[in-house]
């Protein structure tokens, strides 16, 4: 049972891959009770409706083995359960605090939730018909190394669904986004767990996520095409399906 308060600054611990690695598991502990909360004020209710339109964008497949990374308590998860019908549905997050709720809302035998890394995940080479990852990437401790994790799973003709922040090209407006994602953000991780820090940490994982340009070359450089890029809320959101 958890009884340690969270009391990491973001900024102490994003600049590297094993720092940003122990803030999203202590981060994503203290969220985890009031993470769906969280994500639909965030979103102003739009976050479930973007991810039925991700796994919506998705190409048939009969009986697919489908992967989650960063599954939190599951909503992609069992979307993809619910798309498909049959198939092998696995969604994996980094804190078993998330892992938790996600298996107590399964009522699927289809479904099954793993505590793991995106960059090391427990599947075979060319096993996985498609993966998804929603606010995933942006998290990443090191995004070279878990795209290059997602392409050594998925099977030749699979695909890539990512939804997550976008950053803009130019530094007038990224400063724009940082400071509203930092108010809102701050806002709701006050309201919600006391600390502002919980969900401002937003604004501050955005500094050193590439914008959207150089994040397409970086699906390039690691072996994916861009099939579909879907902006939503203004821009500030993208929804990309890639393809190896």
């Amino acid at each position: 049972m958890k009884t340690e308060k969270f009391s990491l600054r973001a900024h102490e611990y994003l600049g590297s891959s094993e720092g940003k690695k122990l803030f999203n598991e202590k981060h994503f502990a203290e969220s985890a009770p009031r993470y769906d909360l969280a994500t639909r004020l965030l979103s102003l209710g739009q976050d479930r409706g973007w991810k039925r339109k991700l796994v919506a964008s998705l190409p048939d497949v009969l009986e697919p083995v489908c992967v989650d990374v960063a599954c939190g308590t599951g909503d992609v998860t069992f979307f993809l359960a619910e798309r498909f019908g049959k198939g092998e549905f696995i969604g994996v997050d980094l804190t078993r605090e998330m892992i938790d709720l996600a298996n107590e809302r399964n009522r699927s035998s289809g479904v099954r939730f793993y505590c793991g890394e995106m960059s090391r995940l427990p599947m075979d080479d060319g096993s996985v018909d498609i993966l998804t990852g929603s606010y995933a990437i942006r998290n990443a401790p090191n995004l070279a190394e878990a795209l290059a994790e997602f392409r050594r799973v998925l099977k030749p003709g699979g695909v890539l669904a990512l939804l997550d922040f976008s950053k803009p090209k130019l530094a007038f407006f990224q400063g724009v986004q940082f400071q509203l994602l930092r108010f809102w953000g701050g806002l709701w991780g006050l309201v919600l767990h006391g600390n502002p820090e919980v969900h401002g940490y937003i604004s501050k994982s955005l500094r050193s996520f590439p914008d959207a340009e150089r994040l397409e070359s970086t699906f390039a450089d690691c072996g994916f095409e861009v099939i579909e890029a879907r902006k939503h809320f203004g821009g500030m959101m993208m929804q990309y399906l890639l393809g190896g």
